[in-house]
């Protein structure tokens, strides 16, 4: 049965436990650059952008600029049974990881909801984890009581590492900062595509996050042009590269956001969540389906993320993420009613949008 999406109100930000503090923002030292303007929200602490968005999106999207994510969370795991411990308890396929390989796994709820996005690679002998602004304290917690007798050792390092994003489609070199790289929008291990396999939009996509000492976050980004996180956040939603605390509320599965691709297994040993994973893949339909939208760019403003969709006069899902893209212009992502119509033109904010789907009916 197609169940009514939440209103603005039950939006989590960011997506932990209600009785979880998110921990209290640190600023980049990147603000001190010119034309710096910090952002808000989950990003605050860095620059939304350094006086020109779009133009650093293009820089972005030529490799002429880096995003500072140093809000980001950097969580490590140590110990001989890192791997197969993380393996066992989140989605993704981890035991047989090599040196400088990265993989996205999610933590999920007992009812298979998405509570937590991780973006690991290990070194070798330590397993690093990169989280959303705000959630490694509820991370490291959940993981410290998952242990048991095992040989691990977990440790929130937020205060002591930062995160550079860019796009970069060349190998690890030996010698170079470690780094995470984002395997959208490819099937990753034995997976679905809930989406388009062949033609998706983010195909040749090439992204990574680079794991810099905070100390050496300035010398690291040397001379080069920085981007914002709107520049960012514009390239993600034109991608359909789903993000946790913006795609995900209290109830979202990963089917509904096409998650599966590349952050779950569907055929590896029990893990929390694994239930519902199974059962809706194999016998049902997500009640929820993400898409994209092309927004009506007439207007000055843009509709503000969480704001309800519409279909008439009739509410049919939320505004997960908006964003002005340097080719597209006003763009966004929705979580809608699976029943809803895939040629409908729908309202949002008193904004026209004409929908690309995302996830398969």
């Amino acid at each position: 049965m197609t169940q009514t999406p939440t209103t603005p109100t039950e939006l989590r930000d960011p997506t932990v436990p209600a009785q979880d503090v998110p921990a209290p923002v640190t600023r980049s030292v990147l603000l001190s650059r010119p034309g710096a303007v910090e952002g808000d929200g989950p990003d605050a602490g860095v620059a939304a952008h350094y006086g020109d968005p779009l133009r650093e999106q293009r820089l972005l999207v030529e490799g002429l600029a880096v995003v500072d994510l140093s809000h980001h969370g950097v969580v490590t795991v140590t110990g001989p049974d890192r791997l197969s411990w993380l393996h066992s308890i989140t989605t993704q396929q981890l035991t047989g990881l090599g040196p400088r390989e990265s993989r996205e796994s999610l933590v999920l709820s007992p009812k298979g909801h998405i509570e937590h996005d991780l973006h690991l690679v290990d070194d070798g002998e330590t397993s690093w984890i990169i989280t959303e602004p705000g959630t490694a304290p509820a991370l490291v917690r959940w993981l410290d009581s998952m242990r048991f007798m095992l040989r691990v050792e977990v440790a929130d390092v937020s205060a002591d590492w930062a995160v550079l994003g860019e796009p970069s489609g060349a190998e690890a070199q030996p010698g170079e900062l470690l780094a995470w790289r984002d395997p959208w929008p490819g099937l990753v291990g034995d997976t679905a595509a809930y989406g388009p396999v062949e033609g998706h939009p983010a195909e040749g996509r090439a992204w990574r996050e680079v794991l810099v000492p905070v100390a050496e976050l300035e010398a690291t980004v040397g001379d080069r042009d920085l981007a914002g996180s709107w520049a960012a956040e514009a390239l993600r939603v034109a991608a359909w590269r789903p993000r946790l605390g913006f795609e995900t509320d209290h109830r979202t599965i990963a089917h509904e956001t096409d998650w599966l691709r590349t952050a779950i297994h569907l055929h590896k040993g029990c893990y929390r969540g694994q239930e519902t994973v199974a059962r809706v893949h194999n016998l049902g339909r997500p009640p929820r389906r993400l898409v994209f939208l092309h927004l009506d760019g007439s207007g000055h403003t843009l509709p503000e993320r969480g704001e309800p969709v519409l279909l008439g006069d009739k509410t049919v899902g939320l505004l997960t993420s908006v964003a002005r893209h340097h080719e597209d212009g006003p763009i966004g992502l929705a979580l809608v009613k699976r029943n809803t119509p895939l040629d409908a033109t729908l309202v949002v904010g008193g904004v026209s949008g004409s929908q690309t789907e995302v996830v398969a009916p």
